[in-house]
């Protein structure tokens, strides 16, 4: 019964998280861009607690997302407001409330994100090393992605204009040894959710990428 039920929730949450995600692509260009995209903050809350929900089984999680949540927000901090690690930045108002600049969405964000691509990495590569280098590699395609359509919906903005070389080895930096810590932490994730989760991002900022003229143009 017990399996049945965590069978039950993974589902249920990957069905969740997919609906929001293409109902997101689809209003951000063709529908009511302004509101779809200020449902930002509430995509990536409930992507976290879905997370956290299906990873109950593992309380180890727990510990990972909470570094993860206070390492992002205080290296963000220390780029926000003082241009170091990943270059000089400012946030916009997409991602919601913030403290010292930074939402702090993007303390959830980076919990997301580390826990996705390790527990990915964890079932793709065997050596603890290729793991780590996985994951961390994951996570810069993302950024990658991310970064030239980032100003346009509102989430951030480097002060040139586009993102620094400085931002991919800041985050090459603040990822790594929080990849180090997951796989020596013997960290176990059943279940899919991570690989749908990040699947999902993955198409979503891609589709925006290649219709970045007509993402300017809804927003």
């Amino acid at each position: 019964m017990i399996k049945k039920e965590s069978i039950q929730l993974n589902d249920i949450a990957i069905g969740i998280i997919w609906l929001f995600h293409i109902s997101g692509i689809i209003g951000i260009l063709y529908g009511n861009s302004q509101w779809f995209v200020g449902a930002t903050p509430l995509n990536l809350t409930l992507s976290f607690v879905l997370l956290l929900l299906t990873s109950r089984k593992e309380p180890k999680v727990y510990l990972v997302a909470a570094i993860a949540f206070f390492v992002g927000m205080v290296a963000e901090g220390l780029g926000v407001n003082y241009g170091l690690i990943f270059g000089q930045y400012v946030y916009g108002e997409a991602l919601g409330w913030k403290v010292a600049g930074v939402p702090w969405l993007i303390g959830a964000n980076w919990a997301i994100l580390t826990i996705c691509c390790a527990a990915i990495a964890a079932n793709l590569a065997g050596h603890i090393l290729s793991k780590i280098v996985l994951g961390v590699g994951l996570m810069l395609l993302l950024d990658a992605v991310i970064e030239p359509i980032a100003p346009i919906l509102d989430f951030w903005a480097f002060s040139g204009g586009t993102a620094p070389a400085q931002n991919y080895i800041g985050w090459f930096a603040t990822a790594l040894p929080l990849h180090v810590f997951y796989h020596l932490y013997k960290v176990e994730i059943k279940g899919t959710f991570t690989h749908h989760l990040f699947l999902l991002q993955i198409i979503f900022f891609t589709i925006l990428l290649l219709q970045i003229n007509t993402l300017q143009n809804a927003l």
